[in-house]
């Protein structure tokens, strides 16, 4: 994967802006609130079809403006793509590729791939559960594009369901009808949600053993790493050790779930179970690194993530993605920096936003194309 060129209109606080990319490695420089991370966002987003830093489209097109353009030459597999994406305010987003417009995400993920490591994600051991299941949909969306269909398609249903469930008001005693019109909504959540189980699971067993080699060299050779899926439906996943279930078997376990929780849910008016109430532990020595370990340890372990998400996506696509370090490498030690840099591919395209290029090493800026960014303004340096 490559990226070649990125234009964007009314985008953050890019009125205009045009951007080339003729190296494997790009720094943006410039002080805090000029754009850097805008820049990066844009490209998260073109792989991604959503943003890694606010949870409404509305929030990236430019004050006063009615939508953004995303546009972009890539390269995959030695062939050329043309990416549009236009953001409408309030409205659906127009996505294109090569001039054809799609209908559906699945058909334009999966053209250009990312990994982003920022300083949000040094975060993500000590974050919410929600910002733990951005982090592995966002993943697996790009390499299994149905993947964000079914999220999709599950959220559409889960919010028909509480809003059934709302209808009743809290009594428990449902006639006829109502049991009926819920175990329709029942049946459909579980199917959709027993897929996205699975997947996750999937991804998490295949990416496992990557990240604990990682790991165990960062640490050298003293700590393990273990990854664990904890679902409201079919408990803890040891992706290490456990078997990936099939949807067909979290279908079952879901459907005994769904008649248990029953009571409590018409209470409640929500949907109390499935893979929106799931997260991702991550343990270190078989201990719990989001209570127990130190900064420096939870920064190895993500710094390991990222790495593994690296090597794993190389392996299913044939294809380097394109790593985005969004002012990350100030907040690693020297170690943890010169690990990453070091473990990064030279044919790996990296795009760097940082405040101060003093300190990089005189020897990795050679061949590295710069750009000083300034109040939305992009300026090639040298």
């Amino acid at each position: 994967m490559f990226l070649k060129k990125l234009e964007l209109v009314n985008f953050r606080n890019y009125k205009h802006c045009f951007v080339e990319f003729p190296t494997n490695k790009t720094i943006l420089v410039g002080k805090n609130a000029q754009g850097k991370s805008n820049l990066l966002e844009a490209v998260y987003y073109l792989a991604v079809l959503s943003s890694n830093r606010s949870s409404s489209d509305s929030e990236l097109v430019l004050w006063g403006e009615s939508s953004a353009k995303i546009k972009a030459i890539t390269e995959k597999s030695f062939n050329e793509v043309k990416l549009d994406i236009q953001i409408n305010s309030p409205g659906r987003k127009v996505l294109k590729v090569n001039n054809i417009k799609k209908s559906n995400y699945s058909s334009y993920l999966g053209n250009f791939i990312i990994v982003n490591f920022g300083v949000s994600d040094l975060l993500l051991l000590r974050g919410s559960p929600s910002d733990r299941r951005r982090w592995i949909d966002d993943s697996i969306s790009q390499l299994y594009p149905a993947y964000s269909e079914r999220l999709s398609k599950y959220n559409k249903i889960r919010t028909q369901r509480n809003n059934l469930l709302k209808d009743l008001k809290g009594n428990i005693n449902l006639s006829k009808i109502q049991e009926d019109s819920l175990s329709v909504w029942d049946e459909q959540l579980l199917i959709t949600g027993s897929n996205l189980i699975h997947l996750r699971q999937k991804y998490l067993k295949e990416i496992q053993p990557i990240a604990d080699v990682k790991h165990k060299y960062i640490s050298i050779g003293e700590e393990n790493l273990l990854i664990k899926y904890s679902s409201t439906v079919t408990g803890e996943f040891n992706s290490r050790d456990d078997e990936v279930m099939s949807p067909e078997k979290i279908a079952e376990i879901y459907r005994d779930i769904i008649i248990e929780k029953r009571r409590e849910e018409i209470i409640r008016a929500q949907t109390v179970v499935g893979p929106h109430r799931d997260d991702i532990l991550f343990f270190i020595n078989n201990i719990n690194a989001e209570t127990y370990a130190s900064q420096g340890q939870q920064r190895t372990v993500i710094l390991s993530l990222k790495l593994a998400e690296l090597d794993f996506i190389h392996s299913v696509t044939g294809e380097n993605p394109v790593l985005l370090l969004d002012d990350v490498l100030a907040e690693l030690d020297q170690t943890r920096q010169n690990f990453l840099l070091d473990s990064i591919k030279e044919d790996t395209q990296t795009i760097i936003t940082t405040t101060d290029i003093s300190k990089f090493d005189p020897v990795y800026l050679k061949g590295v194309t710069i750009y000083n960014v300034k109040q939305g303004e992009i300026l090639k340096i040298g």
